[in-house]
């Protein structure tokens, strides 16, 4: 089972000491899927995210990436984790680079790109998210959106298989929210496999192929975004989508 799937989630469990925040996760996610991951506070959606490219390391289960097992400890993690691009809640980009050499960085460093390629390819990538013009621009001259747009095509600059989005638009103000979702939602459809943590409830019905709702640290119900929203099953479901709609 594992070898096809894009992501694998077998039994995964993960505690902080005593305290338990992931509880025998199962999850299949296939290549070119879109998953948006619901869930209140606590519920270890985030947690769940940074398992997958070993930010975190999981207490128990497995994780397999293309059939790899990120959780072998034998494994190369940091070869595995090239293939993962994640963005985050908050932007993390080095305030002394401009755009273009932030997502410049991490290619010659990692990739070992040639300056003129990661060059070439910082700008193609600034283009994709509308950011072209502001390649010379420092984090600081850029606005919330913008410097969460640089964020995304700093990880798509890696080319990677899965993209992992974790709450990408909770820190902006809701004006700058539409064009981080309108970037992400292109890239779902161009067929990137997506792993997408978000309170968005309108880019999950719209976007997602399968929506997961978490709580307590586990998965309480999964299906399309129709089977969710519509028709939940779970009195757990239907509580939090009553207090969020």
């Amino acid at each position: 089972m594992a070898e096809q799937s894009m992501i694998s989630i077998q039994h995964l469990e993960k505690s902080f000491g005593e305290t338990k925040v992931l509880m025998d996760v199962n999850i299949e996610i296939q290549k070119g899927e879109v998953v948006v991951v619901l869930g209140p506070s606590g519920s270890g959606k985030s947690t769940m995210l940074r398992c997958i490219n070993l930010l975190e390391t999981p207490t128990g289960g497995h994780i397999f990436i293309e059939g790899q097992e990120i959780t072998d400890p034998k494994v190369n993690v940091n070869k595995l984790r090239e293939h993962v691009g994640m963005v985050f809640q908050q932007f993390n980009l080095f305030p002394h680079l401009s755009a273009k050499k932030n997502v410049m960085l991490a290619q010659m460093k990692v990739l070992k790109r040639p300056k003129e390629e990661a060059e070439k390819i910082a700008m193609e990538r600034l283009a994709e998210v509308g950011l072209a013009d502001r390649a010379d621009f420092l984090p600081a001259q850029l606005s919330g959106g913008q410097q969460q747009r640089v964020a995304i095509a700093r990880a798509l600059a890696m080319d990677p298989h899965v993209m992992l989005f974790d709450e990408a638009t909770s820190a902006l103000d809701p004006e700058l929210v539409r064009g981080v979702l309108d970037v992400m939602r292109e890239l779902a459809e161009e067929g990137m496999t997506m792993v997408v943590v978000t309170h968005e409830m309108g880019f999950a019905r719209e976007v997602a192929d399968r929506v997961i709702f978490m709580e307590g640290g586990v998965v309480v119900e999964e299906g399309t975004p129709e089977e969710v929203f519509d028709h939940p099953k779970s009195e757990r479901t239907k509580d939090f989508l009553g207090h969020i709609k």
